[in-house]
């Protein structure tokens, strides 16, 4: 294979060729891309199963190839619209000039795709980096060999190769990628790997886009309805067997209900994932590596005093990954299980005796990637949305906010850097270009120098009205 950075040239050349892509040029490599994922899907999803060890199809078809074909459609449907120039009124001494934001394409984008969701984090951004004009290359994930294997087959296959290019390969082929010269990079994967990629980025002074993680809480308020906050929480927490970077990572409950909360957890994960052991509806943790992480995880936290609670008879089967869910009572902050984003079917639940103390909890610790509140009273809702940060929020569900194309998804100061999705995307791969069209008549020579009492009278009269 080329080496990156001819990789990266012969996509600069062709962008050079046409900086700017009219409207039909985007919506046919957009319908491209819509092609290989109807075509491809069932090859896809195998794939992704191989590599976890077992990944439903249903979650799948649900988390990842669902919400990026309605992503496409979206954009698709208002992509013309998005690259139109926006005007905007020129300051009032200088009517009757006019001004104007100009989309531009930034030209070569790089992504990074993580291994958790390896086919909807690749196709999210990279629909809207084709929508705002761009070329695209992308580095996928060496723990997801066969899926990144196969993926970088058929882009190959549907798009030609100074349009869209996929590389494969391991962490150092990762390094040298995150330090190519790209117009824009978006990396989404943990905070200690965004360390490096944004300390490469700088090095080309390139603009970064970094989704990464954090221990996102969920708030189980005191006018919740209880047994629904249950239900989407477990659902939120269990899918891809809690591999999901805004999964709610710990849960924080009115001190008199936390039995009731264990209790109606343990029933709620019963009854979605009946004979877990045995059925295909829950997924293997995608290798020996993180299946260790999440054992020692656990074990040092019971050994330090944390009350294991299971959500299932199921016992773990280190031969095919599959680790139980469970909740952890009794934790505190010492424990690594409350330092680390957990990323695995761990549940930290804590009691707290105020609502002000759940905030106030939330506040001191670094901002996450995702809150949940679950909870009917108005009031409440926004004081907790006025004194929490969070990267986005679900209130009354759990993940449900990535999926809404007119909100953009991203973090917030260690969770992340920058956002995309719908409009936001379209706009984090283009450059604004701001435009200023001067009037053929207009007293831009009145302040020209000789400095001298016209010049006086002018300025004077600029700095009253503006």
């Amino acid at each position: 294979m080329p080496s990156l950075h001819s990789i990266l040239l012969r996509l600069r050349e062709a962008q050079a060729r046409d900086p700017l892509p009219s409207w039909d040029v985007r919506a046919t490599r957009l319908r491209a891309l819509e092609r290989m994922l109807n075509e491809q899907r069932d090859a896809f999803a195998e794939a992704i199963d191989a590599d976890f060890g077992c990944r439903p199809k249903e979650e799948v078809e649900l988390l990842e190839l669902y919400p990026s074909l309605s992503n496409l459609r979206n954009s698709l449907k208002r992509g013309r619209r998005w690259m139109r120039p926006r005007s905007k009124l020129a300051n009032l001494v200088f009517l009757p000039a006019r001004a104007r934001l100009m989309p531009q394409p930034r030209g070569v984008v790089g992504i990074i795709v993580p291994w958790n969701y390896p086919l909807f984090l690749a196709v999210g951004p990279l629909i809207d980096a084709l929508t705002a004009g761009n070329r695209v290359m992308l580095k996928m994930s060496e723990y997801t060999p066969r899926f990144s294997a196969l993926f970088a087959q058929q882009v190959a296959r549907y798009f030609p190769g100074d349009e869209v290019v996929v590389v494969t390969g391991d962490a150092d082929v990762a390094q040298v990628f995150s330090a190519l010269p790209f117009d824009h990079l978006l990396f989404t994967g943990s905070t200690a790997v965004g360390h490096h990629v944004m300390r490469a980025a700088a090095s080309n002074l390139t603009p970064v886009t970094l989704e990464l993680g954090g221990k996102s809480p969920a708030i189980v308020g005191p006018g919740a309805r209880f047994e629904h906050a249950v239900e989407r929480i477990v659902f939120g927490k269990l899918v891809n067997a809690g591999q999901t970077c805004i999964a709610p990572d710990y849960v924080l409950v009115p001190r008199e209900r936390l039995a009731e909360f264990v209790t109606a957890t343990r029933a709620m994960a019963g009854k979605m994932y009946p004979d877990l052991a045995t059925q295909r509806q829950y997924a293997s943790i995608v290798s020996d590596r993180q299946y260790d992480r999440l054992s020692k995880l656990r074990d040092d936290a019971v050994a330090a005093g944390a009350r294991v609670e299971p959500m299932s008879d199921a016992q773990d089967l280190p031969a095919k990954r599959l680790l139980a869910p469970l909740m952890l009572t009794q934790v505190n902050d010492t424990m690594q299980v409350m330092q680390d984003e957990i990323f695995g079917p761990l549940l930290p639940v804590m009691p707290y005796d105020s609502l002000d103390e759940a905030i106030q909890y939330i506040a001191r610790r670094p901002q996450p990637l995702a809150l949940y509140l679950f909870e009917e009273n108005r009031a409440t809702i926004d004081q907790v949305l006025a004194r929490t940060h969070a990267g986005g929020v679900t209130v009354n569900d759990t993940l449900y906010h990535i999926a809404q194309h007119n909100l953009p998804f991203g973090g917030v100061g260690p969770s992340g850097i920058g956002g995309y999705h719908g409009e936001a995307g379209f706009q984090t791969f283009s450059h604004m270009k701001p435009v200023f069209h001067q009037a053929r008549f207009n007293g831009g020579g009145l302040l020209n120098p000789p400095y001298g009492e016209r010049f006086r009278k002018m300025l004077k009269l600029l700095m009253r009205v503006g």
